[in-house]
């Protein structure tokens, strides 16, 4: 179990990652409306994957700051896929192509599983 964990961790994480990219093709940061054009959506992420990066690690070890980071990378995954989903299904155009679903559906996957193991392991 704690294997199959640390395998749906970081392919969800790279899913994510390869989200992020295309994040960045579609001007996300205008989706949202977050300041800082491209500049300030990209240092935004260093914060974010810092921790995540470090939580292979920690999910390897399988430790509690593992699960948790576990835990909040399953649910980014949810979170992305719906947040998306709703914006397409509202007409916009963003995340339509094949490519952009395929990654958004992918950590859709595997958020679920992850999400599950991490959870069962936290018991």
């Amino acid at each position: 179990m704690e294997q199959a964990l640390f395998w749906l961790y970081t392919v969800n994480l790279l899913f994510l990652i390869v989200h992020e990219m295309d994040s960045a093709y579609w001007k996300e940061w205008e989706l949202f409306h977050l300041p800082g054009g491209l500049g300030g959506f990209l240092l935004i992420h260093l914060p974010l994957f810092l921790p995540a990066l470090w939580g292979i690690v920690q999910v390897h070890e399988l430790t509690r700051a593992g699960l948790i980071i576990s835990l909040v990378v399953a649910g980014a995954g949810l979170f992305a896929f719906s947040i998306h989903t709703y914006f397409i299904k509202k007409g916009r155009e963003e995340f339509t192509p094949w490519v952009s679903r395929f990654i958004l559906f992918g950590t859709f996957i595997l958020s679920i599983p992850q999400a599950v193991l991490t959870v069962m392991l936290m018991t």
